[in-house]
């Protein structure tokens, strides 16, 4: 069983990793960073070498984790390449969501095997990371001849896992996209909405972080579609009208994106089954009426 674990890029996520499989039994043989403090302070915690160079971190490891940013994952892997630094059977791993196992495809020209695997999860430091870890779900995608050892890191980190193909990975980042950056993009609509009437931004925040965290966590223990709630659910279209009208008079600029999401609630609506077609078409038709009437006056 590969033992041995090499880190390029001692970020967010590769110092969670490092740290997380260094404490599960893992030898961390090399580091490098481009930024001295980062690599210093990984080797201090898992007891890894500093390396000079990503080369010598590929000669020492089993295990090759690449964790830069996106952007630089293909740069490195050419470097490596260049200077015949992969070993045979060696196992590559990138951890970006959006980029399939094909952006290694370089290091199995001198024999190593490659996989990425990517965690659900949003990490703000490296503590919050190392907390999360464990209990993230895990995406695997890459050779199938790796998935076992793929499995078995998920299993150190404390995460579960599902097995996704390399085509369909930019779909599976857009709808992570959507649930992590979206969510933080409706919260802040929903703010702005309510600044409108004239209360101030941090009262707003704070007024809505109980209704933000008891919507997340009926989601979390009854499911989607179960959790929606609110006017569009009960199919109330004298509700959303006076939404529309209020707007038009305070903050028309509102109206559009309001419009957009409640003609997807309605559908929403629908499959909780708390109204029928008759009263999701109806609803929808609001909605498209308002945003074409948006429209032809732009």
């Amino acid at each position: 069983m590969r033992n041995t674990v090499g880190i390029i890029g001692a970020g967010v996520v590769g110092t969670a990793v490092g740290i997380v499989l260094a404490e599960k039994g893992y030898e961390i043989t090399g580091i490098f960073d481009v930024k001295p403090e980062s690599t210093k302070m990984l080797c201090a915690r898992t007891g890894g070498r500093l390396c000079p160079s990503p080369h010598i971190v590929a000669q020492t490891a089993e295990i090759l984790f690449i964790t830069v940013s996106d952007t630089q994952i293909k740069t490195v892997v050419d470097q490596l390449a260049e200077q015949e630094s992969f070993q045979k059977e060696q196992m590559i791993i990138h951890m970006s969501g959006a980029l399939s196992s094909e952006t290694l495809s370089r290091a199995r020209e001198g024999g190593a095997r490659t996989v990425s695997i990517h965690p659900l999860q949003a990490f703000a430091s490296p503590e919050q990371a190392i907390a999360n870890l464990a209990g993230s779900v895990f995406s695997i995608e890459g050779e199938p001849e790796l998935r076992d050892d793929a499995r078995r890191i998920v299993d150190s980190l404390g995460g579960e896992y599902f097995y996704i193909e390399a085509e369909a990975k930019p779909m599976y980042h857009a709808g992570a996209c959507v649930v992590s950056n979206y969510l933080v993009t409706v919260i802040d609509f929903g703010i702005k909405m309510l600044e409108t009437t004239g209360i101030p931004r941090d009262m707003a925040e704070r007024a809505l972080m109980p209704l933000i965290k008891g919507t997340v966590k009926n989601v979390e223990n009854i499911g989607l579609p179960r959790a929606l709630t609110g006017p569009i659910s009960r199919g109330d279209l004298g509700t959303v009208a006076g939404h529309l009208d209020c707007m038009e008079k305070l903050s028309p600029e509102q109206i559009y994106l309001y419009s957009w999401l409640g003609y997807y609630t309605a559908r929403v609506a629908l499959e909780k089954g708390s109204i029928d077609q008759q009263d999701m078409e109806d609803l929808q038709g609001v909605f498209l009426r308002q945003m074409t009437n948006m429209a032809a006056a732009s």
